[in-house]
């Protein structure tokens, strides 16, 4: 049989590794933030003559929105302007300087986000994400409360959580600083629908270790934590390559407009096998031998 289990602390390495360069990441690039979060206008163009990059910065350079304050992305035949919040005026001069600068273009449209409306949609973001992780760790508690300490499984499951959350956040971080991609509201998404995913995987795997304590009283608790995740191991890789061959799909087909929620996606699961095999069981193993070290002393 496999020892999954007994390689734990090389999981705890490999995860503090990837979460440190995420950290990193964060304090070198930051994170680029969308005009949902941070207001603005949104500007999307798609031009008739072929026409690169550099030349859609100085041209918007040129009309007064130099690289202060404008931020210029492609996807596909498409660019993007993130711009400071333009009004019916400066909408119509910013069309046609461009159509003089750059010859004619197909309006993608244009969305206008004020300060107040970014300042809610972070905050309530951030709600969103601290009320999921406290009802999870209610929800998994009460859920394994026949179980000695089911606080203990409910706070294993939410540091397997955290876990995925951050190694989210430090690869946006470095797609950020390397490609320019930003944080959205499918950023945000991805990221709730990658914490139920992850926690769905863990409740799957706390299950049988909690079924499998009770059938063999007595064994060590590391063997059955390890008897439990090879039993499991099929069912979740399974599951997790399957999610990953429709979002790959998914992203071929749609492509731009779901970027972000399908990078967010993919990274997560991928994340979310590892941490419910590598970090959540084990946690519970290293949490449960230092106990019973304490009470053999």
């Amino acid at each position: 049989m496999f020892d999954i289990i007994g390689k734990r602390f090389w999981y705890f390495l490999i995860s503090g590794i990837v979460i440190l360069a995420g950290i990193i990441a964060l304090f070198a690039f930051g994170l680029k933030t969308g005009i949902e979060f941070r207001s603005g206008s949104e500007v999307t163009v798609s031009f008739e003559q072929p026409v690169d990059k550099q030349q859609v910065i100085q041209a918007l350079a040129d009309l007064g929105y130099g690289s202060g304050s404008a931020i210029v992305r492609r996807t596909g035949t498409d660019f993007i302007f993130d711009l400071p919040e333009l009004n019916d005026a400066a909408k119509t001069a910013l069309r046609a300087g461009l159509a003089d600068k750059l010859g004619q273009f197909k309006d993608g449209g244009f969305q206008l986000v004020s300060a107040k409306a970014a300042a809610d949609t972070a905050r309530n973001a951030a709600i969103a994400v601290i009320i999921s992780a406290i009802g999870m760790l209610i929800y998994i508690s009460w859920a394994f409360h026949r179980v000695p300490n089911p606080f203990r499984w409910g706070i294993c499951a939410i540091a397997s959580l955290v876990h995925d959350v951050l190694v989210v956040v430090g690869v946006f971080a470095i797609l950020g600083g390397i490609f320019g991609w930003q944080v959205d509201l499918m950023f945000i998404a991805g990221v709730l629908t990658v914490i139920g995913y992850s926690v769905n995987d863990t409740i799957v795997i706390f299950d049988r270790i909690r079924e499998n304590v009770r059938k063999y009283p007595g064994v060590d608790f590391e063997a059955v934590v390890n008897y439990s995740l090879v039993g499991t191991l099929s069912r979740t890789l399974i599951t997790g390559l399957g999610t990953l061959y429709v979002l790959i799909a998914l992203m071929l087909v749609i492509g731009a407009p779901v970027q972000n929620l399908v990078v967010v996606l993919l990274v997560g699961i991928v994340t979310g096998t590892y941490s419910s095999i590598g970090t959540a069981a084990s946690l519970l193993v290293v949490w449960k031998k230092r106990e019973t070290a304490r009470a053999s002393s």
